[in-house]
């Protein structure tokens, strides 16, 4: 005997899987700009241009995944751009020294992370908003940052060379190696630990999260830390890659880039929604399109419209997956 259940799922016919789904609308522009790209520029889709794209992304997806989980907790940080700059330039300024490349990158990551448990502190603690918080903080270590410097490029010679230029196989570049494990720890974390639920559970209601006996104010400030850790190992990637630490590293651009990243990829600005997957959709468009513009020698003052338009579409049509049942329309 078949079930009323069973006969309306074959008279809909078949269904898209969740996954898929959630991320359909952010797919399809990213096809469309590729497919678009590819027919009007034959680089495009050479193994070297795509290879440029992943390398130009990975820094971003970096400091992206760490801000997927604080934004799913309901928090927010303008700075991550600026603490990379700070790190990029602390990085530098100690190997310009003749200080062991280990320590000066462990140096930047324990700056990162000790920018980002000040960030938590202030908002855990003194209950100060995170936008202003971090905007703040933005501000003041975009100055710090020209003073490390003395704003000045600072090179690092051959330094670091492995993490900027290496290879894995023979294939990957380090750099995308680093960000597809962070990427995938960060998306382990938000998927199968109590700690990532707990970030759900903040952001979804802060105030029912603390009366079910989750440590809102340790979890936000632990994920601030991350962070600030995770934004300083950017910093070190971006010196690794540049092979200096200029004036103009990271900064302001960074940071609005990583949060367009996240909230395109379907992370609710307030809180309890959020993938790693879609935000690395996000990063990878942004590049796409970044890179694009460039093949298509869009003029520079047309691109930054050009990409605010496709940024527009994107994070409209990913807001409405929400709304739109898919199974209506297959």
């Amino acid at each position: 005997m078949i079930s009323l259940g069973a006969l309306r799922g074959r008279a809909a016919g078949p269904t898209v899987p969740a996954g898929v789904a959630r991320h359909l609308g952010l797919l399809t522009v990213l096809l469309l700009v590729g497919l678009f790209t590819a027919l009007k520029s034959s680089a495009f889709l050479t193994g070297a241009n795509l290879l440029n794209v992943s390398q130009q992304v990975a820094v971003t997806a970096v400091l992206a995944a760490g801000l997927t989980l604080l934004m799913t907790a309901g928090g927010i940080d303008f700075s991550l751009g600026s603490i990379a700059a700070v790190t990029a330039g602390v990085v530098a300024r100690l190997i310009a020294s003749g200080t062991a490349e280990w320590a000066a990158v462990l140096a930047g990551l324990a700056v990162g992370a000790a920018i980002g448990f000040g960030n938590g502190a202030a908002v855990t603690v003194f209950r100060v908003a995170p936008f202003v918080v971090t905007l703040a903080t933005s501000t003041v270590l975009g100055g710090v940052a020209l003073l490390i410097i003395d704003g000045q490029s600072v090179s690092i010679g051959d330094h670091l060379e492995g993490l900027g230029f290496g290879e894995v196989l023979g294939l990957v570049p380090a750099t995308v190696v680093v960000a597809a494990l962070v990427c995938l720890a960060a998306w382990l974390v938000m998927r199968w630990t109590a700690f990532g639920r707990n970030a759900f559970a903040i952001g979804g209601n802060e105030d029912a999260a603390r009366l079910a006996g989750i440590p809102v104010a340790r979890t936000k400030l632990l994920l601030y830390t991350l962070g600030g850790l995770l934004a300083g190992l950017g910093g070190v990637m971006l010196v690794a890659r540049l092979g200096a630490a200029s004036p103009g590293t990271g900064g302001l651009h960074m940071e609005l880039t990583v949060v367009a990243a996240v909230v395109i990829g379907g992370t609710a600005l307030n809180g309890g929604s959020g993938t790693v997957t879609g935000t690395v959709l996000g990063v990878v468009l942004l590049g796409v399109v970044a890179n694009s513009l460039n093949l298509l020698q869009v003029d520079a003052h047309y691109q930054d419209v050009a990409v605010g338009g496709v940024l527009l579409v994107a994070a409209i049509t990913n807001h409405l997956r929400g709304r739109i049942s898919l199974k209506g329309f297959l």
